[in-house]
């Protein structure tokens, strides 16, 4: 079996419906969806803001390529163009953590590289897993002690996932 925490992100079009097509991407193996963020961009600023979240997803059939193919078939869906690094898109779906597995190839660096300084990422995952761990950085709560989060706004008018629809082989 593997579990993933996933990252999403939205800053052109509709947003909210974007990460609403990722966690429908996701609803086979979702077992828990975190609150709606609105974050300043990160790395190029002249851009709109994001939506963000994080997903987690567990799976005996996936692994961490199995886990990169989904997200980028979701991105495919909603014709995301990669353009510009940083830059705006429709949806990014980041694979974070794969738990047992680091990996540097080129393709898929496990840990996602700067996770451990993006609180777009770690706030949203504090939301659903507050003990977690980010491997080689540590917990996530003390990461996120040690960053300004003001650039994180709860959003909590747009709700991703309620427990009714919780898929309850998943959890």
């Amino acid at each position: 079996m593997t579990r993933a925490v996933l990252s999403l992100g939205s800053n052109l079009g509709d947003r909210f419906g974007y990460l609403r097509t990722a966690v429908d991407g996701f609803k086979d193996v979702l077992v828990a969806a975190s609150s709606v963020y609105e974050t300043k961009p990160w790395g190029v600023f002249s851009q709109d803001d994001f939506l963000n979240a994080v997903l987690i997803v567990r799976s005996d059939e996936i692994d961490e390529w199995g886990w990169l193919a989904r997200a980028q078939e979701l991105e495919r869906q909603v014709e995301r163009i990669r353009g510009i690094r940083w830059g705006p898109r429709k949806l990014d779906v980041d694979v974070v953590v794969v738990d047992g597995v680091l990996s540097d190839h080129p393709d898929l660096t496990l840990p996602h590289p700067g996770a451990h300084r993006r609180s777009t990422l770690l706030v949203p995952w504090r939301d659903v897993e507050p003990d977690a761990v980010l491997p080689g950085h540590g917990p996530i709560s003390g990461l996120q002690a040690g960053m300004s989060t003001d650039d994180v706004t709860l959003r909590s008018d747009l709700v991703l996932h309620t427990i009714d629809e919780t898929v309850s082989d998943n959890g």
